[in-house]
């Protein structure tokens, strides 16, 4: 795999990343898509900047990767996601979760033991991005960042068809909520919490706990924890998985995408279902999205 170029609004940024590469910086998407000789785009964008730049990418019928969160909106993603099925284009989002080597062995583990009940939790710091803490271009901790656990939540338990969110008080106006907790009800029975802050110094807590009739696992991005007593570690290739297994799909090899867009926008619905919860300070049914 050649990387062709690379494009950022800031051309320095752009130019700082190429020359570690040896590849040509172009000042945005559009430059970059001109010049040509592209066998798929990779669009790596803040929350509030999708939309144009996957359209340009389709328009060139080119297979797209896109980085989570999808949008702000689901109209934005619902548009992108018939697009990608009208051209019948290869694509994926990076849910590199799903990568994991730890997440093959929690779905053997739970085999024939349906989970019964969920506990995700995303207790972190504000990440050092300037347009993080505002809703309106981040879309809030949930969206951005608590959307990997909501992933592998579907994944491990099955879709959500309800959520009730309760966001902190006192959250200043514009910003994202710094702490919000939550009750989901899957559709096969199970109950589910979510908790989620951004309160503290580092990251403290992240991952998902699941309960299943005799078992108890709990993972993160870096191991699996069995009954709160066996540890299994990851073996830290997922972020290479995810993106290997695109570049097979794109040369036409046999590839193991495991979320194409598609499914991450079933993920990006349950997200914004619960960031409308907490704005709206009301249940939620999914089938309302």
């Amino acid at each position: 795999m050649t990387i062709a170029g690379i494009a950022d609004t800031d051309l320095r940024r752009a130019e700082a990343l190429a020359s570690k590469h040896g590849t040509p910086a172009y000042g945005g998407h559009a430059d970059l898509l001109s010049a040509g000789g592209l066998d798929a785009v990779y669009v790596c964008v803040p929350p509030f900047a999708h939309g144009n730049p996957e359209h340009d990418v389709l328009s060139c019928n080119l297979p797209i990767f896109v980085e989570k969160p999808l949008s702000l909106d689901l109209q934005t993603a619902e548009n992108i996601a018939s697009e990608i099925e009208r051209r019948s284009l290869p694509s994926a989002v990076g849910h590199h979760w799903r990568y994991l080597d730890v997440v093959g062995r929690a779905h053997d583990l739970l085999a024939g033991r349906p989970v019964r009940l969920a506990l995700g939790h995303w207790l972190d710091k504000v990440p050092p991005v300037g347009w993080w803490l505002d809703r309106h271009r981040s879309g809030g901790q949930i969206v951005e960042q608590a959307v990997h656990v909501l992933d592998l939540a579907r994944l491990l338990v099955g879709e959500v068809s309800m959520v009730h969110a309760v966001p902190v008080e006192n959250t200043v106006d514009g910003e994202v909520d710094r702490a919000t907790s939550a009750v989901m009800r899957f559709a096969e029975g199970a109950a589910g919490l979510l908790a989620t802050s951004c309160l503290l110094t580092r990251k403290h807590r992240v991952g998902l706990e699941v309960c299943a009739d005799g078992i108890a696992l709990e993972l993160s991005e870096t191991r699996l924890l069995v009954d709160g007593e066996r540890i299994i570690e990851d073996d830290g290739q997922a972020k290479t998985r995810v993106d290997r297994e695109f570049v097979n799909a794109v040369q036409g090899r046999p590839a193991d995408v495991r979320v194409p867009y598609g499914e991450a926008l079933r993920t990006h619905r349950l997200a914004l279902a619960l960031a409308r919860s907490a704005a709206e300070r009301r249940p939620v049914m999914l089938d309302d999205q």
